[in-house]
């Protein structure tokens, strides 16, 4: 089905990647993006500095495509999303043009004429892609191969410990937040908590207790649901990525400072609201008097609109089945996750992939590097490159900290270690 666009699903760093390499290959490409401008997701954490440096942030084909513009890479430093989204994904957008689509949402995705149970013929089928718009309207969009580039950031995890939001959380809404804080003045005073282990969690403790230094009756409190206080604060002096053990090193110093209190091997259960929170863990301690509470513990991906489509996920992670094992937390402690491209990302849909972020599900250890790789070998596929597509082009920083793979009951124990306070292993903040 050579006269029918690829779709991709997001435009987002690695979306419009994907944009960029088909363009370059002179294939047709329809960009779906259900904001209303280029990198929506990344806008809603604008205010929070990457790890990765200026240029580890940029797609080589995008590059190719920007420079006859006049557009300059940003040769060094940290951008903040917002200026990621400024400086490199809003002039990739526009030079794309008329490819992306905006304020339009999509709902399903489908082999034409046939639901996920009809077999015969289907491969002849081209995809439709479902679509709404920001006024209701429906309609749908043939391809001959689709991309979800979607991510997860529109689905975080809940506080409760066992993946379901815990009793309780739903109703105290008003007093939850799923995401970094910008400003935290309004808390001044006010007893607030953080749940999570992550370098989102870290960010939003680190707001708050220099909003302790100002005010002194400010209280912070760090729930953990690991039990250890083995690995971390970043790889320190090991971490390639030094903005990211800059990170640790500041966590380290306002908990040895006072100004956050740390609590590990907490599970929660419950939260119970009158004036104020009382938060209380599987183990029934609590945490009470609360004002806020930013439940910072991750994402995970919606596939609600791949339920037509024959996909493999992992059981475990809800990853690309074909990569779970190379980036699985539960294996992989340390270091750097291998390359993947069009091989492991093929799914049992052909000319169908997740990319991306979504492509990890749950595991934390995604970088904006691994997806452009991912795109790169995914669009050679695509257009019939099988030697570029097999092709590794990708070199990874090595990160130098643990990821989830610690003890989740024990004292401790790990490849790295048991002398840090804390471990700190999510998903870092330069995500696609």
């Amino acid at each position: 089905m050579p006269e029918l666009p690829v779709v991709v699903v997001g435009a987002g760093p690695q979306g419009l990647a994907a944009a960029a390499h088909l363009t370059e290959r002179g294939l047709d490409v329809v960009v779906v993006e259900r904001g209303a401008a280029a990198g929506s997701a990344v806008s809603e954490w604008g205010h929070v500095r990457l790890f990765s440096a200026w240029p580890e942030l940029t797609d080589a084909a995008a590059r190719r495509l920007l420079e006859p513009t006049g557009w300059e890479a940003p040769a060094s430093g940290y951008p903040t999303g917002a200026e990621w989204v400024n400086e490199y994904l809003t002039p990739l957008a526009e030079t794309l043009g008329d490819r992306v689509r905006y304020g339009t949402t999509v709902t399903g995705i489908a082999r034409q004429g046939r639901d996920k149970a009809i077999s015969q013929g289907r491969k002849s089928q081209p995809f439709v892609v479902h679509t709404r718009d920001q006024d209701g309207r429906e309609d749908r969009i043939l391809a001959r191969a689709v991309i979800d580039a979607s991510g997860t950031w529109s689905l975080p995890n809940p506080a409760g410990a066992d993946g379901f939001p815990a009793v309780g959380e739903n109703a105290a809404a008003r007093r939850m937040s799923y995401r970094i804080p910008d400003d935290v003045s309004e808390f001044a005073g006010a007893h607030v908590v953080v749940i999570g282990a992550g370098h989102s969690a870290t960010h939003a403790v680190l707001r708050l207790s220099e909003l302790a230094r100002r005010a002194p009756n400010t209280r912070v409190t760090w729930l953990l649901r690991r039990g250890t206080t083995a690995n971390i604060f970043g790889g320190g002096t090991g971490d390639e990525l030094p903005e990211r053990a800059a990170l640790g090193s500041r966590a380290r110093k306002v908990i040895e400072a006072g100004l956050v209190d740390v609590v590990t091997g907490f599970r929660i259960s419950e939260f119970r609201q009158d004036d104020t929170l009382t938060i209380r863990s599987e183990d029934g301690r609590e945490v009470s008097d609360v004002a806020h509470v930013f439940a910072l513990t991750g994402f995970r991906p919606d596939t609600s609109l791949l339920r037509e489509l024959r996909i493999d996920l992992d059981t475990t992670l809800d990853a690309v089945a074909g990569i779970a094992s190379e980036i699985d937390p539960n294996l992989h402690s340390c270091g750097s996750v291998s390359a993947t491209g069009a091989r492991e990302l093929t799914q049992p849909e052909e000319d169908f992939f997740i990319v991306g972020s979504k492509s990890y599900g749950r595991a934390p250890t995604f970088l904006a590097l691994t997806g452009f790789e991912q795109v790169r070998s995914v669009v050679a596929h695509l257009a019939g490159d099988a030697e570029a597509a097999a092709r590794n082009e990708l070199t990874l920083p090595e990160t130098g900290v643990c990821g989830g793979a610690g003890g989740f009951d024990a004292d401790g124990s790990g490849c790295c270690g048991t002398s840090s306070l804390l471990e700190i292993g999510s998903r870092p903040v330069s995500v696609g």
